[in-house]
């Protein structure tokens, strides 16, 4: 199998050779409307004196005109295709270089409120977001920030096998993003489902068959006046007469125009997002499920968008002077464009939400299916139910260059508590956060950064980076406070992996040994699990008195006068600390 790089240099190459020849057809498109627009020209002014060749001219232009300017669209939709894909395989060499701080960066989803999200680099720059996320849709991103911070352990294993089947197909997924990076919204979805619920009628129901009563008797006094039965007047009052219906319902037409002309994108694209679920099956029962929501038995989705795109499309061209003028004078165009626009949201405008709804599960899916694809060495977590909570082999971040890392093996089983003490610098806090994203990993139904994963599914709660907020006028030790009471309910009502860094922070350093040790005693008495670091080393006696205790350390060594770390997680407490020696090394002291 070829390595993600290869897949992707290849991809590049591929549609390298598409794009030059897709350039060069709407070159050639270019020119022949040219050509049609002159030959036309010459033969108006060859027909001057005539009317009714004259029109009969404009007419045929006309048509062979909106036909060439349609074929010239699909060229230009097919080359910003093109252009998506290319951007998408070398976004991806970039992100595999580790150049992905130029996307986007997920902070609007922050919450330091939430039960991790503000502690383990979820969001952010140089986030685990920021890395996997490649989602093209606003509410695509939205549904994969609520699966990065839903803290859910249900159906992992039905999680897992829609990531690994989503790995499996990068043509789709790229294809899917690439149409989906092309929506022009110009409305927020949000605004559009509320449109849409809230749309009242203006055109009267009997308006279809005066449609197109009216339409046909136009083509028949335009037919009569060619073949010179009637006078040019009645023709010219027949104009005048659907000019005069058309603009009684004007103020309202023109409020809807504006209205659908900013959702007609939208719609546009997101029929082809549609028709690229649709052409495709999955096996996986999640995908299948979400598929499903779309598929009718008596009327294609993708159909059903396109002909509402369609309709909206129509309206717009009243923009044309000539459609807008003539169109409206012998085919009450605006009506009836209007009509079938209200005919359509009757219909099925209670069924877009849940359209919108699949089409950004895919968006914000194809993310982690993307992530797994790039990462064949990473392996999905067994999910088991026996004592052990997490045992990882191999396991680092996921954020980190692995050729730089040093991998560690994590194995800790229930009601277990590892205190973890060690020097500044030594690898304390970037472990706590590669413990805390494997379990957000294998929740999400990620594989995970370790050559082998046994995991019994648990929610995790951390406090590791308390702010203190002056727009509450709270202190720092207040905040600290705050969120250790936050945790101690949090566990009385589920289960929860704690994760805490260096506790009570914000108070004296014998206060702070009292309370830490308190603190944990309780977490114990609970039978909860997790981990603590601290540079407290009299927190480790702890662990004479209660089983459930152990201690955990990281090293550091001077050597030649140089400190060196290994970042090997060990077993006992740690002896060397670095402070005093780092001051020195520095000339502060």
């Amino acid at each position: 199998m070829n390595t993600p790089i290869a897949f992707y240099n290849n991809q590049i190459k591929e549609f390298d050779v598409q794009l030059s020849k897709v350039k060069e057809q709407l070159f050639g498109s270019s020119m022949i409307r040219l050509l049609v627009f002159c030959v036309a020209a010459f033969s108006i002014y060859l027909g001057l004196g005539n009317a009714k060749v004259i029109m009969g001219i404009v007419l045929v232009t006309i048509v062979l005109f909106l036909f060439l300017v349609s074929r010239h669209s699909d060229l230009q939709y097919k080359r910003d295709t093109l252009k998506a894909l290319l951007k998408i395989n070398k976004t991806e060499l970039d992100v595999l270089n580790r150049e992905f701080h130029h996307l986007a960066e997920g902070t609007e989803f922050k919450n330091p409120l939430h039960h991790f999200s503000q502690d383990i680099d979820l969001f952010g720059k140089g986030s685990f977001y920021q890395y996997c996320n490649r989602t093209a849709l606003k509410q695509g991103s939205e549904v994969l920030a609520g699966i990065f911070t839903e803290n859910s352990i249900a159906q992992i294993e039905k999680k897992q096998e829609a990531i690994e089947e989503l790995a499996k197909m990068p043509e789709w997924r790229q294809e899917y993003s690439a149409v989906a990076s092309l929506v022009k919204t110009e409305t927020a979805y949000t605004v559009i489902l509320k449109w849409l619920k809230n749309y009242i009628p203006f055109v009267p129901k009997v308006m279809l068959n005066l449609t197109n009563v009216f339409s046909i008797l136009s083509l028949g006094i335009i037919a009569i006046y060619i073949l010179g039965w009637i006078s040019g007047w009645i023709l010219a009052g027949w104009f005048f007469l659907g000019l005069g219906i058309s603009g009684r319902y004007l103020k309202k037409v023109n409020k809807l125009s504006l209205d659908t002309s900013k959702i007609q994108s939208t719609f546009h694209q997101y029929q082809k997002l549609i028709l690229e679920i649709e052409n495709v099956e999955f096996s996986t029962p999640l995908l299948k499920e979400m598929r499903q929501e779309i598929i009718s038995e008596k009327e294609k989705t993708s159909g059903i968008l396109k002909k509402f795109a369609n309709i909206l499309n129509n309206l717009d061209q009243r923009n044309n002077m000539l459609v807008g003028i003539f169109a409206n004078a012998f085919l009450l165009w605006d009506l009836r464009q209007c009509y079938n626009i209200e005919e359509w949201i009757s219909s099925y405008g209670q069924q877009v939400e849940k359209w919108f709804n699949v089409i950004a599960f895919f968006d914000a899916y194809n993310s982690l299916g993307g992530f797994a694809f790039n990462h064949p060495e990473y392996n999905f977590p067994s999910i088991s139910n026996n004592q052990t909570i997490l045992k990882a082999i191999d396991a680092s971040h996921p954020l980190l260059d692995q050729e730089k890392s040093v991998p560690n093996k994590i194995e800790i089983d229930k009601e277990q508590f590892f205190i973890i003490t060690g020097a500044n610098m030594a690898g304390k806090s970037t472990f706590l956060r590669t413990v805390s994203l494997q379990i957000v990993m294998a929740n999400m139904g990620l594989p995970v950064c370790a050559t082998e994963v046994v995991y019994s599914p648990i929610k995790l709660i951390t406090s590791m980076r308390t702010t203190d907020s002056l727009t509450d006028d709270e202190s720092y030790f207040f905040s600290e406070l705050k969120r250790l009471k936050f945790i101690v309910d949090e566990i009385q009502n589920d289960r929860y992996f704690i994760v805490l860094d260096e506790i009570l922070k914000g108070t004296n350093s014998t206060d702070k040994a009292i309370g830490s040790r308190k603190f944990v005693e309780r977490l114990v008495r609970s039978n909860a699990t997790g981990i603590i670091a601290t540079h407290d080393l009299s927190l480790c006696e702890i662990s004479k008195e209660l089983p459930e205790v152990e201690n955990y350390y990281f090293d550091a060594e001077i050597v030649n006068n140089e400190l060196h770390f290994d970042y090997t997680f060990k077993k006992g407490i740690c002896q060397n600390m670095n402070a005093s020696f780092l001051l020195k090394k520095m000339e502060i002291v």
